[in-house]
């Protein structure tokens, strides 16, 4: 077994023992070695992944699912960088949880998106209806959508018919669990990309701004 899936397994381990102390120690040493971002990306996501996946296997309690969540939203909030004032030129933009329990996957990707001179907004966790008509009102051109659990992506239909409907033309970028398992699922609900990491995020946008100058 490697450094970073041995790290993995124990921060994994941890987390789903709720021994936040044990944790904060493995998340420390990883700091050591990588920044903190190769560190969240390499270690922590792929953590709750594997614990989010055991939960819908039944083999976790959903209060260890969100008590890692919120264990690991405290960690990412102490690493990762503040955001950039020097914003860039860019189409208006949004991140959001659809129906989830988890927001770390949000949370990452929007710091990142922040620290690297983007500015958008942070919808937290809507439903449809709801999303639509917050598309609407901000004028947004780009949506990014943050997933753990299959039932919130499969959503992502739903959300796409409904813009579709009301002639709202805008890009959609999904992310999570459920896409890195089934590769095809984001083309499926109706989605224009899938990034596998917040660094994917990042260089997927701004592909969309060139086009859309």
């Amino acid at each position: 077994m490697t450094k970073v899936k041995e790290r993995i397994q124990l921060f994994q381990d941890a987390l789903s023992s709720l021994d936040k102390v044990k944790a904060d120690k493995i998340f420390d040493e990883a700091l050591k070695d990588d920044p903190p971002i190769v560190v969240v990306e390499q270690i922590v996501v792929p953590a709750l992944e594997n614990i989010g996946q055991a939960w819908q296997e039944g083999a976790l309690a959903l209060s260890q699912i969100y008590m890692s969540g919120r264990f690991c939203e405290e960690m990412v909030e102490r690493v990762l960088p503040p955001s950039d004032p020097d914003r860039k030129r860019q189409p208006r933009s949004a991140i959001v949880v659809l129906n989830d329990y988890h927001m770390l996957g949000k949370r990452i990707v929007y710091s990142v998106m922040r620290a690297s001179g983007f500015e958008l907004f942070d919808y937290g966790r809507m439903d449809v209806e709801e999303l639509v008509k917050r598309i609407r009102t901000d004028n947004l051109r780009v949506l990014m959508i943050s997933v753990l659990m299959l039932p919130s992506a499969l959503q992502i239909r739903q959300l796409r018919e409904a813009l579709d409907t009301a002639g709202i033309n805008i890009k959609i970028l999904v992310g999570g669990a459920p896409f890195l398992f089934d590769s095809e699922l984001w083309r499926d609900v109706g989605a224009d990309a899938m990034g596998k990491s917040a660094s994917d995020a990042i260089q997927i946008i701004e592909t969309w701004m060139e086009e859309m100058t």
